[in-house]
């Protein structure tokens, strides 16, 4: 295991369930197993999927534009704008929307990885074994 640079124009996966343009920069399927970062221009007027990250907390640092996330579970729609954070704690549903006439450029996503949306979105055909012992740290050189 080694440090790696990735970019976001160079994805290895688009999950149009949160965006036309939602890159998956760092995540599961690059080996990245507890750390996830994704890359997503949302167009005015789109919408994501409502959905809920069971084992999943929800974070989205905004760059640049504005928009509105629903938590479903609780009844609330919070607008957001560049510069703000928004935390989606575990379980609860929610939806992003570029409901403010302005796009939504942001960075983050779910952490640890949410297998059953990777699932879902067909980016993996099975949930690994997460019971594995993990890779162990190498010794300082």
């Amino acid at each position: 295991m080694a440090i790696r640079i990735f970019h976001r124009d160079r994805p290895t996966a688009i999950v149009p369930m949160i965006a036309k343009d939602a890159r998956l920069i760092v995540w599961a399927g690059v080996g990245a197993y507890t750390a996830n970062m994704n890359y997503v221009d949302m167009q005015p007027g789109e919408r994501n999927v409502e959905h809920v990250h069971v084992e999943s907390e929800d974070t989205i640092y905004v760059l640049d534009g504005k928009g509105s996330i629903e938590d479903l579970t609780n009844g609330l729609r919070l607008e957001f704008e560049a510069g703000d954070v928004v935390h989606v704690p575990v379980g609860l549903w929610h939806a992003v929307s570029g409901d403010r006439g302005d796009r939504i450029e942001s960075v983050g996503g779910p952490s640890p990885a949410d297998w059953n949306m990777l699932l879902a979105a067909g980016l993996i055909s099975e949930i690994p074994d997460r019971t594995a012992p993990a890779d162990k740290t190498e010794e300082q050189p």
